[in-house]
């Protein structure tokens, strides 16, 4: 459910190890394209108060549902992302779905500092990390579902990284706090590992190991792009930042294909 940057290459890997994949879009105009890729394809909306679009035939004998939809609660938008999962859920209850991958963002643990694994306390700080983890408890709490909960550190991959929305901007702050990325081809690894393994009722951090200094690794990334580089004030490094640990997945055996240098 949600086939944007992440969801639709998804489906497309899904397909090509022949699963049987149907997918949602917002857009009309991305249907063709979910059905070029061999995905099912449904036009459907989620709201506070409904849902817009065949949500019942896209859930009906549904093995195993991948929500994969972004609070997107930037730019001043005040909808309530709980009400549109919690409208979902019930969807899904009805529908008889047994197991459920909830994708989620690091961002739940908010200003915390230092290492940071599955067992510390969320913390969240932004009001799209609290409508998270309120979603979170939400799947967590329903004994019926099997589900497992991925945490994402920031998003890198195809025309997608962060230092293109940092560039040439002065006076940062945090300098000397960790980066905590992740590919989009580990965050495809990852989801489908859940799958062929069977790894239910988790919460897993899908964070690459790697943690350069922001300050350093954003004027890195910039030069290779040609960017001008963001830059940061000098700052007293009281606070550490947050190290957000992924080593439960190497206990499992899974290891990151990509790092986070471009």
């Amino acid at each position: 459910m949600g086939c944007g940057w992440l969801g639709l290459p998804l489906a497309k890997s899904l397909v090509e190890k022949g699963y049987s994949v149907r997918g949602t879009t917002t857009n009309k105009n991305k249907m063709p394209l979910l059905e070029a890729a061999g995905v099912e394809p449904y036009l459907i909306s989620l709201g506070e108060r409904a849902i817009e679009g065949p949500v019942t035939s896209f859930l009906n004998g549904m093995e195993v549902l991948i929500i994969n939809i972004p609070p997107g609660l930037r730019s001043g938008n005040k909808s309530s992302y709980v009400h549109k999962i919690k409208k979902l859920h019930e969807q899904i209850r009805s529908a008889g779905i047994a197991k459920v991958i909830f994708v989620s963002s690091t961002s739940v643990y908010g200003a915390v500092s230092g290492h940071v694994t599955e067992e510390t306390p969320p913390m969240p700080t932004s009001e799209s990390g609290l409508q998270l983890l309120e979603t979170e408890a939400l799947f967590k709490k329903d004994g019926k579902l099997k589900t497992t909960i991925v945490r994402f550190g920031g998003l890198i991959g195809p025309e997608r990284h962060p230092v293109r929305f940092l560039s040439g901007r002065k006076g940062l702050k945090n300098g000397h706090h960790p980066v905590n990325l992740i590919h989009l081809e580990d965050c495809l690894r990852l989801l489908i590992a859940i799958l062929e393994n069977d790894w239910w009722g988790l919460i897993i951090n899908g964070v690459n190991p790697e943690h350069p200094e922001k300050h350093h690794y954003y004027k890195v990334e910039a030069e290779k792009m040609g960017l001008p580089a963001p830059r940061y004030r000098e700052e007293a490094e009281s606070m550490p930042g947050k190290t957000v640990d992924s080593s439960t997945l190497a206990a499992r055996g899974f290891t990151f294909s990509k790092g986070v240098w471009s």
